[in-house]
């Protein structure tokens, strides 16, 4: 059953983890350290976990390690948390077999971003993600993150598609903070706008997004939440707040590697990539580590495991 507005209001808002995949000294997938990360997330009170998307480095995934991740995430959830599942690909029929297998493992909902490298016409955009729609039962967010695709999801494209109720939001990572300002009196109620960009998702959100879905929330979801939910609620953030985020932000531009490099010095999983993707280098390293000791604080140090 496609859920209505109200079922997913309060869950496809504020600040959302888009969750790495930890790969084992095989290059398989870690199996533990990603419940590890589920489990951090929940524990922080997250509504909503992304699976096997752009810090998941989808790409490299096969089907069964996508459908390894939905179950994952599914078990430690535990009706908790939504389960948000990418299965995004620049062929429509991959996309519609990716999404029917999200659906069959249970996901809550799936992830789909603009075709990439093909170049569509915004109606050849329209039409692969209105023939994945009538592939699944599945609310679909839909990602649009042209400084990867190359084609961008266009304003009357997105009108367009919101008007069926199975889209249910929008990931934006144009970085484009008007886009709330100069969509939300035409979309249906309801509709979900949230920034995927980091360097200005909280501009995003203080002109009426709704939230973000973040590769800094795997780091520190606690700092993440205060902020989108003050912003949220119209209070003013603390310059300490914001420095530190806006540290984090900065040091996670090489992502995944570097979000993984961060979150192996917390001791929660390792930094292996899948080529073409490699691990940071020297410098960057150090940068990343620099970073995290200026918002490192007992809290966030807690969370590490020995």
């Amino acid at each position: 059953m496609i859920m209505t507005s109200s079922d997913h209001l309060s869950w496809l808002s504020g600040c959302i983890p888009d969750l790495p995949t930890p790969f084992d000294e095989d290059g398989g997938i870690d199996a533990k350290a990603f419940a590890r990360l589920c489990a951090r997330q929940i524990e922080a009170g997250v509504p909503t976990l992304v699976v096997g998307e752009t810090a998941g480095e989808a790409a490299t995934l096969s089907a069964t390690e996508q459908e390894l991740l939905i179950r994952t995430a599914l078990d430690i959830a535990h009706g908790r948390a939504k389960v948000i599942a990418g299965t995004g690909a620049n062929s429509t029929s991959r996309a519609i077999e990716l999404a029917r297998l999200a659906e069959a493992a249970g996901a809550d909902a799936v992830m789909s971003v603009v075709p990439y490298y093909n170049k569509p016409m915004q109606e050849g955009i329209a039409a692969h993600f209105q023939a994945i729609a009538l592939s699944t039962a599945l609310p679909i967010v839909l990602h649009d993150v042209p400084s990867r695709t190359v084609r961008e999801l266009a304003d009357d494209t997105l009108l367009r598609l919101a008007e069926r109720r199975q889209f249910i939001g929008l990931r934006d990572g144009t970085g484009d903070v008007t886009r709330p300002q100069r969509l939300s009196a035409r979309l249906r109620s309801g509709f979900r706008l949230l920034s995927g960009d980091e360097a200005t998702a909280l501009a995003f959100v203080g002109a009426g997004g709704d939230g973000s879905i973040s590769m800094v929330a795997n780091i520190t979801p606690d700092l993440c939440r205060a902020v989108h939910s003050n912003l949220r609620q119209g209070r003013l953030q603390t310059a300490r707040y914001l420095e530190r985020l806006g540290a984090l932000q900065a040091c996670l531009k090489e992502s995944p590697a570097a979000l993984k490099y961060a979150l192996s010095l917390l001791g929660l999983m390792r930094p292996t990539m899948r080529l073409p993707l490699v691990e940071l280098d020297e410098p960057s390293k150090a940068a990343v580590a620099n970073a995290l000791m200026e918002v490192a604080d007992e809290d966030l140090l807690g969370t590490a495991e020995a």
